[in-house]
């Protein structure tokens, strides 16, 4: 899927069901950090903090407390519309939620002290641009082998027979191009559980992880194949395979 199909499928995802995943019963074992808690982590109570690709923006709400004031842009307008309306369901003064490109921040140069991207497209100089001397980016990312099991039993999926790791080493590129400074880098692969059959069927509707899911009657076939071959005890098995750069400016 090129840039645009992306844009494409999340702004028609976003208006089936306003991003919400909340319902989503799956377990996971094996995840070595929680992404927002090294964003936390790193921030002063005096911070500005900005989450490129923010969603819905739960997971920013959930943080308000970390820093003065926080920032999320999207380039989907139902995504914003979702998270505005969450916002003000949360009754939080220091949160603002913008329709916004990554490809092209519109904010003041050094603007934030923290900017956060969580599986979502970045751009290194745009980051650059608007961070502090000193600043902090972090992103988690999802890795090339992600749901390797689902992706083969289909033949095709997201970055489906790319060379494992070339995401990461493109972005960790990009990034001391861009002039950052102590990069580090660490991944894991943990096992996910999706209770149900429809659980599964929910995450390939709404997640571009098999392109075109259900399009064809045979998809449904492949999937009850996969879920006899990996049906366990706590649920149909596959992987998260994650990776988490952190960057200094």
């Amino acid at each position: 899927m090129n840039k645009l199909d992306y844009m494409i499928f999340y702004d028609k995802v976003g208006a089936l069901n306003g991003w919400d995943f909340s319902t989503l019963k799956v377990a996971t074992e094996g995840e070595k950090w929680d992404f927002y808690k090294e964003v936390t982590d790193r921030c002063e109570k005096s911070d500005l903090l900005l989450d490129i690709g923010t969603g819905g923006g739960e997971m920013l709400l959930s943080i308000t407390d970390s820093a003065l004031l926080l920032v999320g842009i999207d380039h989907s307008k139902d995504r914003i519309q979702t998270a505005n309306a969450n916002l003000q369901k949360s009754n939080k003064a220091n949160a603002r939620f913008l329709l916004m490109d990554a490809e092209n921040l519109e904010f003041p140069p050094s603007f934030f002290n923290v900017v956060s991207c969580r599986h979502s497209n970045f751009y290194a100089e745009e980051i650059a641009k608007v961070l502090v001397k000193d600043g902090m980016f972090l992103t988690q990312q999802i890795s090339d082998n992600d749901k390797l099991n689902i992706k083969e039993a289909f033949g095709r999926g997201q970055q489906f027979g790319s060379d494992e790791g070339l995401w990461k080493e493109k972005y960790l590129e990009e990034l001391a191009q861009a002039g950052f400074s102590d990069i580090q880098h660490v991944e894991y692969d943990a096992t996910e559980y999706y209770k149900s059959y429809e659980d599964l069927i929910f995450l390939l509707k709404h997640t571009p992880i098999v392109p075109d899911f259900g399009q064809s009657e045979h998809d449904f076939d492949i999937l009850q194949k996969f879920i006899e071959e990996n049906q366990t005890g706590q649920g149909i098995r596959t992987n998260s395979k994650r990776f988490m750069i952190i960057a200094k400016k």
